[in-house]
């Protein structure tokens, strides 16, 4: 009888640690999908964020310089890229864009604000949709580099707007310093 009772609370640990491993496994699998498949909210054309802040700069190397060593900013050509985590896929990096421009750059144009704002976005292709049908002034088609889509529209104070739906994982292959 002992040994009948035994057999059986040896099976019942075995069966319960095969199910809370199964279990364990499939949650695991399910995490890993959510952060490989996009969700229906991953499709609504908006802002998901900041991308980039890029302002006009009598001297931006000396900008970036003192940026560097006052306030521990890593600089490169264009400025310094802070790394960040997403949200919802928190093992993906992704980047904004800090980059200081020479005073009176076109790159600005035909704002005539002193600075800049990028935001990124998802489904670009349907925010222009969106924002030609409610009168929103595109100054340029969308452009797609290995980053990346790219395009400019303007505010309603004209303000020129940089809309950027990333490739955050070129920025990761490419390696170098970010400012964390």
């Amino acid at each position: 009888m002992k040994k009948i009772i035994l057999t059986i609370a040896v099976l019942t640990a075995l069966i319960s640690c095969k199910f809370t491993s199964n279990k364990a496994k499939n949650m695991a699998e399910q995490k890993d999908q959510s952060d490989k498949s996009p969700s229906p909210q991953d499709t609504i054309p908006k802002v998901t964020g900041i991308g980039g802040i890029f302002f006009f700069s009598e001297n931006p190397e000396m900008t970036k310089e003192w940026y560097s060593e006052n306030l521990g900013l890593e600089v490169n050509q264009w400025g310094s890229s802070f790394e960040f985590r997403n949200a919802y896929r928190p093992k993906e990096i992704n980047y904004l864009q800090w980059s200081p421009f020479k005073q009176g750059s076109e790159y600005f144009s035909p704002s005539n604000k002193e600075f800049m704002i990028n935001y990124r976005v998802q489904n670009i292709e349907g925010l222009v949709t969106k924002l030609k049908d409610n009168g929103v002034n595109i100054l340029d088609n969308i452009e797609t580099y290995d980053y990346g889509k790219f395009v400019h529209i303007m505010d309603a104070e004209r303000n020129k707007i940089e809309l950027w739906e990333p490739i955050d994982s070129v920025f990761t292959k490419m390696g170098g310093k970010t400012t964390k």
